[in-house]
């Protein structure tokens, strides 16, 4: 049995200020033991401030509210930066996280957050406010969390991607001029001592 909680009505204050936690699934999961079934529960926490930081966790424990404690403090530790473009995402991106695919594509100012629960959880708490979706193939609402925070970990923004890249280029140009001049030099030396040690041999009266 799978318990689907209103994520807009699970928002909580975090422990860390102002951090906020969102549970995006809560599962109950049945374990046959020796003495019968053991029931204990999977929570999906989402943790971020809004402001371009976010993570994702799990929990498991006999009690939902242990489970969800346990999911939030493990998102804590896996919180990212995001890299955002004012109230959108800087460019498109595709993610595939098991069998689900995430696409995620920037939008206009005034857009809003065109996504699913799942994916919504995610992009909110990060910080996106505009923004267009769409999750394809599984549904499973663990794997799209995890492909929405793999799509949004790898977002760059492109002009300091295309600065970093320039620099490569001139770090790559200055060191071949380097190259060049050293294996210049070293010719010009060994061509020096082969004339010399000519000149000598010319000059020597044993020969």
């Amino acid at each position: 049995m799978t318990n689907n909680f209103d994520r807009n009505q699970q928002e909580i204050e975090g422990e860390d200020a102002p951090f906020v936690e969102r549970v995006v699934r809560i599962s109950r999961v049945a374990k046959v033991v020796k003495g019968g079934r053991h029931l204990s529960f999977n929570a999906v926490v989402v943790v971020g401030d809004g402001e371009g930081h976010v993570g994702i966790g799990m929990g498991k424990a006999d009690a939902v509210p242990d489970a969800v404690r346990k999911g939030a403090a493990n998102a804590r530790k896996n919180i990212v930066q995001i890299t955002l473009k004012g109230s959108t995402i800087p460019h498109e991106v595709l993610t595939k996280y098991g069998g689900a695919l995430v696409m995620m594509k920037p939008a206009s100012p005034g857009t809003g957050v065109i996504a699913g629960g799942a994916v919504r959880a995610v992009v909110e708490l990060a910080g996106v406010r505009d923004i267009l979706t769409k999750a394809r193939r599984s549904t499973n609402p663990v794997n799209v969390v995890k492909a929405t925070f793999e799509g949004l970990k790898s977002l760059r923004d492109p002009q300091e991607e295309i600065r970093k890249r320039e620099a490569l280029v001139e770090s790559m140009a200055e060191r071949a001029r380097n190259q060049a001049e050293r294996r210049a030099a070293r010719q010009a030396r060994q061509a020096a001592a082969q004339a010399q040690a000519a000149q000598t041999q010319a000059t020597d009266p044993t020969e």
